[in-house]
């Protein structure tokens, strides 16, 4: 099995290894923390980066061709039967900067950007750091479920402040599919009060067997943006690409305005681009790397089953990101996470970086060989249950 493979990632200036101090405290810990994987771009894409590179020259690069927009429109076809059309499609460097672009170009500095908490971390930021306010819809979790609290929600859009719902959908930390009730009801309320969707779809391709992620293009094109990339799903963050699909020809416009002639980024990464076009190419790679995440997920539960009784694991719809409810530990984050760094050596996302209820949470990152999950989760054991 290709996901099999333990690539040692460590000297190659890799966030996840080489900086665990950075946000732990301490070197050389066994880290399951930023979303990345220590998975091997597919061989298709190797091939096609490692042709581009024996070319000496590396230039400014066009976006806006057939090639680049037939491989968005050939993915989003055979993956999801939605049909996207050639105008809709943006390059944005991250999904981050399209979301801050998009903040600023459909609200004004005080107005609310409503988030279903617990969210994302960097949402937090980047709609502070954009002079909005953050107001949370939180979700309502009850018998080891997520769910959207309409009602919350509804009072939230109604309010004449609030001007964006930043949706995120597959839902990053809790797993969420967003049912087709679920983003209809989404779409009806937004409508109703005239609030724009920006929805972060970059796990849309992560999900298990038993779900289908849903664009949210499949149920309006109306004051709609989605933002996604590749890189989450072939990890390839480091190339630096992504896309919007923005149907509004108005919005197309201005946020091209501020891409191309406020923020000079006209011309994207070389890399990023051909990976992209080359990864669109790749569905048996993907239907492998998500069976081999749902066998990883079966070792964890397996492992909870019998080791870990005081942790729950809050069912995995979606993505590589397990949401672990340590609540029946008795006790607090802090404490916890000293006993994983010191006596486990081994780090783990606090829950509390995602608002609402994520503090009773850890966020566990399995994209990755099932031998290092293992070693992870015995880390996770010695760290609570062993007196040493």
């Amino acid at each position: 099995m290709i996901f099999d493979e333990e690539i040692n990632r460590i000297g190659t200036h890799c966030t996840q290894w080489d900086y665990v101090q950075d946000r732990f405290g301490k070197k050389g810990l066994l880290p399951f923390t930023i979303s990345d994987t220590d998975f091997a771009l597919p061989n298709n894409v190797l091939e096609s980066l490692n042709a581009r590179l024996k070319h000496p020259v590396f230039g400014y690069t066009r976006w806006d061709h057939p090639e680049f927009k037939d491989a968005v429109k050939s993915w989003y076809y055979k993956r999801f039967q939605t049909k996207i059309q050639d105008e809709w499609i943006y390059y944005t460097p991250t999904v981050i900067y399209a979301i801050s672009q998009l903040i600023t170009l459909k609200s004004n500095e005080g107005n609310g950007i409503i988030i279903q908490t617990p969210a994302y971390d960097a949402f937090f930021k980047v709609i502070k750091e954009n002079k909005r306010n953050v107001v949370e819809n939180p979700l309502s979790y009850i018998n080891n479920q997520y769910k959207i609290d309409f009602k919350d929600l509804e009072e939230k859009l109604a309010h004449q402040n609030n001007k964006i719902l930043l949706l995120c959908s597959p839902h990053n930390p809790t797993g969420r599919v967003w049912s087709t009730e679920e983003l209809n009801n989404i779409i009806t309320l937004c409508k109703k009060y005239n609030v724009f969707i920006i929805s972060d779809e970059i796990h849309m391709d992560i999900v298990r067997s038993e779900y289908q992620h849903q664009p949210i293009l499949n149920y309006s094109t109306n004051d709609i943006a989605l933002v996604t990339s590749g890189s989450k799903t072939f990890n390839f963050p480091g190339l630096v690409f992504a896309y919007v699909l923005l149907p509004s020809l108005q919005d197309g416009e201005q946020f091209l305005n501020k891409l191309k002639k406020k923020d000079g980024l006209s011309s994207p990464s070389i890399l990023g681009m051909e990976a992209t076009i080359n990864a669109y190419k790749c569905e048996d790679w993907v239907d492998s790397l998500n069976q081999y995440l749902e066998r990883n997920i079966k070792v964890v539960e397996d492992y909870i089953d019998e080791y870990l009784p005081d942790i729950l694991l809050v069912k995995p719809e979606s993505t590589y990101l397990l949401w672990l409810d340590i609540s029946k530990l008795n006790m607090d984050m802090k404490q916890l996470q000293n006993k994983l760094i010191e006596k486990g050596n081994v780090a783990i996302m606090d829950g509390s970086e995602y608002g609402g209820n994520g503090n009773q949470f850890l966020r566990f990152n399995i994209g990755c060989p099932k031998s290092k999950v293992e070693e992870g989760l015995k880390r996770v054991y010695k760290s609570i249950y062993q007196n040493e």
